[in-house]
């Protein structure tokens, strides 16, 4: 069994002057460690995102991050607690058919949508989820309703249905959820030796129908989240999703399982994408503020070797710490992303950038304080 080696601390010097000293405006990479103030990072799902992609599918995403982002920012500046923001904020991806949540799910086997979300708040450890929804216009809201309404932590389909209709949560025929859009990845994903890689046209794929269809082929791996920090270091986390195309009826992801696709406590807020079944099996959210609080990491050296230690293309992770650290790595192709704080830090993307910092692989011996600015591991985007 292969051993692991913890990350050692960086000097938080290295990083800072690394990013400091450029004549360019500032970009979410440079913002000094010891400033306090309100952070938020969205994103609208991480995977294999080629260069090449079409600008009538590239614009509407972008335009639909920078439109969310607006919502959570102004949020914000109104005061609103960290919960409130990322509830609004996926509510608003929700409803955009571009992303794989809510009106743009993708379908089941069986053709039919089957939701999930999680909401947590960082303060109080309270979380709510929900799964197997399929009537339900925002997920989101009803999972808050799970926290905040029951004595319970996860709902899941009839029942989480059924508490829906006692709380007045709007619903919609399930058809509302089935967009051709979606109807023809279905039908490419059930096609012999085929695979829908998430936001591309379809590829061939030499592996077996019944590998492609269980989750291992690279069928759509679309997720969205938002995390916030307000400034009193108040954090909050939430995601949601469709899950995968062509998934078992029955199937439940990362995204509400608390620790895996959505975590927050007094140290970080974090939303996963990427492949569920990776991202459970690493705890990807909770690992990153296990490292923080057990380890003294900080928010980019946890979220590194958290990355690192998950198979190449996939996971992407938004997170931001109590003081205002924003990052959002990955390690796929590309991630639909975007971020904002306070002192005029803003960003929105989709593929690496120039200004990527890029953590060792903690599996490799490298000395104290190195900084690979390379390609091949985890892209990473913060605020410090």
């Amino acid at each position: 069994m292969e051993s692991r080696t913890m990350p050692t601390r960086l000097p938080e010097s290295r990083t800072t002057t690394l990013l400091r000293g450029r004549s360019r405006p500032r970009r979410c990479g440079e913002r000094e460690r010891l400033e306090m103030g309100w952070a938020i990072a969205l994103h609208g799902g991480a995977g294999d995102i080629p260069y090449s992609l079409p600008p009538e599918r590239r614009a509407p995403r972008e335009a639909a991050l920078r439109h969310c982002l607006a919502v959570g920012v102004a949020a914000l500046k109104a005061s609103r607690s960290p919960l409130d923001v990322v509830e609004l904020v996926v509510r608003e991806l929700e409803n955009c058919p571009h992303f794989n949540a809510g009106r743009g799910s993708v379908l089941t086997t069986s053709g039919t949508v089957e939701m999930e979300a999680c909401i947590m708040d960082g303060n109080t450890k309270k979380c709510g989820a929900v799964s197997g929804l399929s009537t339900v216009v925002n997920a989101i809201s009803l999972a808050r309703l799970v926290m905040e309404k029951t004595p319970h932590i996860y709902l899941a389909f009839d029942g989480a249905e059924a508490f829906a209709r006692e709380q007045g949560v709007a619903t919609v025929d399930a058809n509302h959820f089935i967009t051709p859009e979606n109807v023809e990845r279905l039908k490419q994903a059930k096609e012999a030796n085929r695979v829908q890689i998430d936001y591309t046209q379809p590829v061939k794929e030499e592996k077996p129908q019944e590998e492609a269809s269980s989750g291992k082929g690279d069928s759509q791996i679309g997720t969205v989240g938002c995390v916030a920090v307000d400034g009193s270091g108040n954090l909050a986390a939430a995601t949601s999703t469709g899950g995968l195309v062509n998934k078992m009826v029955g199937r439940i992801g990362d995204t509400p399982i608390i620790g895996a696709g959505t975590f927050a406590n007094s140290f970080c807020a974090v939303s996963a994408t990427g492949k569920g079944e990776s991202i459970m099996r690493a705890t990807v959210a909770r690992d990153v503020a296990a490292l923080m609080e057990y380890k003294g990491l900080s928010l980019k050296e946890a979220a590194a070797y958290v990355v690192n230690n998950v198979p190449k293309g996939n996971v992407g992770l938004v997170a931001v710490s109590a003081n205002g650290e924003v990052i959002m790595p990955f390690n796929t192709t590309g991630m639909f992303r975007a971020c904002a704080t306070e002192d005029g830090c803003s960003e929105i993307g989709i593929w690496p950038s120039e200004t990527d910092c890029v953590l060792p692989d903690p599996k490799r011996n490298l000395p104290t304080g190195y900084l690979n600015l390379q390609s091949g591991g985890p892209h990473f985007f913060e605020v410090h």
